[in-house]
């Protein structure tokens, strides 16, 4: 069955960013306008979905297609995040208002999926349910060739009444190696690691071995008793399975991309290459553009912020934010004063940039900073 949720809230809060002139609310309309790949057929992140979703274990599964825009009591509380966690800042997390946040996890449709009324039955009749779900998130982060603030997520859980089934993470465990066969092939070497999650307990990693490394790929567990019950299931009668992970991480590993920005390129002798287990070969490496900036601010100055004003102006030619420098001097800056020195590395995947585009972009950079940090350019 596919559940698709309508979220007459969601709809309100981008009108009310549509309406607003400030980057902050300009910058989260263009990430939510942005394509979903993994909806989009001709992507490797829709690919791994597929191989995901034919799996015969997830035959009878529900597919949720939860909103993008959710409340953060939900997000959060909801999910047994701790009152310090870091996903909670500001500095780590888009908010469209106080109460409200781009989702930063698909595993928010958990909630989602069991207010459902059909479902709501199924628990009521004693019955097991399972369901995927997939899309955007988003999160705040720095700047390199492995990291984007928008990337996809897929989650996937299983809940059986005890009468049935007692889950183990052995059963989990099968569930992930059926996963990696199917993205990896059948030979793919792999183990198994304790790790640890708000909502699941307990909890494990999967990685897999690529080239002689050992990779993390797959985060899941046995669903947490105190979810299940915050979500009206009772953790006496019902016991389940997890599983979360980016899809964007599995691309890159599987097809050994150099450069997570190559997932959206439009270029063709990319396009035609982004097919899982093909391994990428450069088209043609264009040189990079160096720039350095620095500035003085106050001390409640937030860099993932400060990465957002740079990806809003440099696009997708910033392939790299690196600090070469940060240090406090009372007597040279004042009090509460910081000196940062930033490396903005250009480079476009499919020409050679000038100099001339690069330094335009600089100096909105510098101009920017300067107004939206109260920055003292140096």
């Amino acid at each position: 069955m596919q559940i698709k949720i309508d979220s007459p809230e969601e709809r309100e809060l981008i009108k009310t960013l549509e309406s607003k002139t400030d980057a902050d609310s300009k910058r989260m309309l263009r990430f939510l306008d942005m394509p979903d790949l993994s909806r989009t057929p001709e992507s490797p992140i829709c690919e791994l979905v597929e191989r995901i979703i034919k799996l015969e274990d997830f035959e009878n599964f529900d597919i949720v297609e939860a909103p993008e825009i959710v409340p953060a009591d939900i997000s959060f509380d909801l999910f047994d995040f701790p009152s310090d966690h870091p996903t909670r800042s500001k500095s780590d997390t888009y908010y469209p208002n106080e109460k409200n946040i781009l989702r930063t996890h698909t595993t928010v449709m958990w909630y989602y999926y069991l207010m459902n009324k059909k479902i709501k039955e199924r628990i009521k009749n004693n019955e097991a349910v399972g369901s995927l779900s997939f899309g955007k998130v988003y999160r705040k982060d720095e700047i390199d060739r492995h990291h984007m603030n928008v990337f996809h997520q897929m989650d996937g859980w299983y809940l059986a009444p005890k009468s049935q089934k007692i889950i183990t993470i052995e059963d989990l465990e099968n569930i992930l190696i059926k996963i990696a066969q199917a993205i990896f092939g059948k030979d793919i070497k792999y183990r198994f690691n304790k790790d640890q999650f708000p909502f699941t307990n307990p909890s494990i990693e999967m990685e897999i071995e690529k080239n002689g490394k050992w990779m993390e790929v797959l985060g899941s567990g046995v669903v947490s008793g105190n979810v299940l019950k915050k979500m009206g299931v009772d953790p006496e009668n019902y016991t389940g399975w997890a599983f979360g992970f980016g899809l964007e991480r599995l691309a890159i590993i599987s097809m050994e991309l150099p450069d997570i920005r190559l997932l959206w390129s439009q270029d063709p002798r990319v396009k035609k290459q982004l097919r899982l287990g093909n391994k990428f070969k450069e088209v043609s490496k264009f040189p990079p553009i160096t720039r350095d900036i620095s500035f003085v601010v106050k001390n409640d100055f937030i860099p993932n912020n400060y990465f957002d004003l740079i990806r809003d102006l440099g696009g997708d030619l910033v392939e790299e934010v690196t600090l070469l420098d940060k240090y406090e001097n009372a007597e040279k800056f004042g009090q509460d004063k910081i000196s940062y020195t930033y490396r903005i590395i250009y480079r476009s995947s499919d020409r050679t940039l000038t100099g001339e585009e690069v330094d335009a972009i600089q100096k909105k950079i510098y101009d920017e900073t300067a107004k939206q940090f109260w920055a003292e350019l140096r």
